[in-house]
């Protein structure tokens, strides 16, 4: 980045402006594991920088190393242009480097401007905290960023989103000039999404330095001004958004072409396997009818709040009906039983993975073979060699990386954890599938393994329902797509019918 000077006479020169932080060839490795080879990167004042890569290629050391967590082994890490040495994250945020997880970490039952000046509270004279001086300095942080938040409530119940704006309101009353923020959308709706965005922005205005990491490839092209791709802890590339398009950039991740992403299918349909019909739960949707056929995707598009993951829910039986009915197989299926679904064939891989589809503290095993206990177990008592070989078995087949089945499922990453929820419900042979959220919050590479098994488990003949508020994924993946607005299908589209023009229409409510 350059800056232009005038000497005395009014010659004009140009002098360069160091970055606020630069990583320079740093190395580091955790016993025989080599997690940086060689990683440059520069964050500029005023510039949202993005960092990509799969999940193992080093994004997140590089975020420890820059928050003071890690120490490089070679190379060095430098701030306006002045080699630092953290001693710890301590050190680091002297530097004015703050660093912003996905998931926020706050005192709940302490207000919002108490979570904000933790450990920095302004006194008064006897070391007596100013509150009111407190407050105001909160409320006058949030408001620079645009956002309405009131500094006197109490932190528990405010959204993901709210929290990480506290975050960052955390950041800039420390002084923050470089501001890392690590997945911050990954549980956050799009309007929540683009807040994040207005409020990033406005920082880089500000002159901050930002370095922003997310698996949405849409969100790196909305607001990034550079990007630097990673693998297997090497550096890739580093370029303008500008001159690196979509295709380029998964080439460079993950060594495949963006086409791969959606696999290509063309199979033939079967006799109907699911059909819902008049499906109704007063304020949440209603009068929702559709069908599944053998060996098709569905895909359910929408808006966050719009009654997608709670009409699935309702088909499965986790949540009760006002009104309608399910057919499975041409089987009307009692409501409110999900045990029932199971028997029917039907299976469904929640949104939240870690809250719903898993018990983090149980083994991968375990976890594995959760819907399948009868048949891993003799008399009542559950035997290992059989829920062992039945994990193994689908492990295996979906290429879930670990160390041990034995090891607790909260071990994994984000991509394998998902492998094992689909794995434990395939286990089940289904007739209908029903995934909500598939990808969410897994990197690239995994996202083509699981678009490729759904592709696999339609043209073995299974119904596939997939919810997804990637609209990329929906288009790519679905055969037809049925849109719902505010608890109402607002429009059925064939996959030539389905444009992201057509959808967000009958999103918002418009005509398709």
């Amino acid at each position: 980045m350059k800056r232009f000077m005038t000497r005395a006479g009014g010659e004009r020169v140009t002098a360069k402006v160091p970055p606020l932080l630069e990583l320079r060839d740093v190395h580091k490795s955790f016993a025989a594991v080599h997690a940086l080879r060689g990683v440059s990167l520069e964050l500029h004042a005023g510039e949202v920088h993005g960092l990509a890569g799969e999940n193992g290629a080093g994004k997140s050391t590089v975020v420890r190393v820059i928050g003071g967590e890690h120490r490089p082994d070679a190379g060095a890490v430098l701030v306006d242009g002045t080699p630092a040495g953290f001693a710890g994250p301590r050190d680091a945020q002297r530097h004015g480097i703050a660093v912003i997880h996905q998931e926020p970490s706050q005192f709940p039952d302490l207000t919002v401007a108490e979570n904000v000046f933790m450990g920095r509270q302004p006194l008064r004279s006897f070391r007596r905290i100013d509150r009111a001086g407190m407050h105001a300095r909160a409320a006058q942080l949030f408001e620079s960023l645009g956002v309405p938040i009131e500094p006197g409530r109490v932190t528990r119940g405010l959204s993901i989103a709210d929290q990480q704006i506290i975050e960052i309101g955390k950041a800039l009353s420390a002084d923050a000039r470089i501001i890392v923020m690590d997945e911050p959308t990954a549980a956050l709706s799009t309007v929540e999404a683009q807040r994040l965005f207005l409020v990033a922005k406005r920082l880089a205005e500000g002159g901050a330095a930002l370095l922003f990491i997310s698996h949405r490839l849409e969100e790196m092209y909305e607001i990034c001004h550079r990007v630097t791709v990673l693998r297997d802890g090497s550096l890739v590339t580093t370029s303008p958004m500008a001159d690196i398009d979509r295709d380029a950039l998964v080439r460079s991740m993950v060594g495949r072409s963006v086409e791969q992403l959606y696999p290509s299918q063309d199979t033939a349909t079967g006799d109907e396997a699911l059909a819902v019909a008049g499906l109704t739960r007063a304020g949440v949707f209603a009068d929702v009818s559709f069908s599944v056929r053998r060996g098709e995707i569905v895909g359910l598009a929408g808006l966050v709040g719009s009654g997608r993951s709670e009409v699935a829910r309702a088909i499965f039986g986790v949540d009760p009906l006002d009104a309608g009915q399910v057919l499975v197989g041409g089987k009307r299926l009692p409501p409110g039983d999900p045990r029932a679904a199971i028997r029917a064939g039907v299976a469904m891989v929640p949104e939240d993975r870690r809250e719903q589809g898993l018990i983090l503290d149980l083994s991968i095993e375990r976890n594995a073979t959760l819907p399948r206990l009868r048949a891993v177990s003799r008399w009542g008592l559950v035997s290992r060699s059989k829920e062992r070989a039945l994990a193994a078995t689908w492990a295996d087949r979906l290429g879930v990386k670990r160390r041990r089945l034995a090891d607790p499922v909260a071990t994994l990453s984000g991509g394998n954890q998902q492998k094992v929820v689909l794995g434990k419900w395939l286990a089940t042979e289904p007739d209908v599938l029903i995934v909500d959220e598939p990808t969410r919050g897994i990197d690239i590479g995994a996202k083509v393994e699981v678009h490729a098994l759904l592709a696999e488990l339609a043209a073995a003949g299974i119904a596939v329902l997939m919810i997804s508020s990637e609209l990329p994924e929906v288009l790519g993946m679905a055969d037809r797509v049925l849109v719902m607005h505010e608890g109402r299908l607002t429009a059925e589209l064939s996959k030539a019918e389905a444009t992201e023009e057509t959808v967000l229409r009958a999103a918002t409510g418009g005509a398709a």
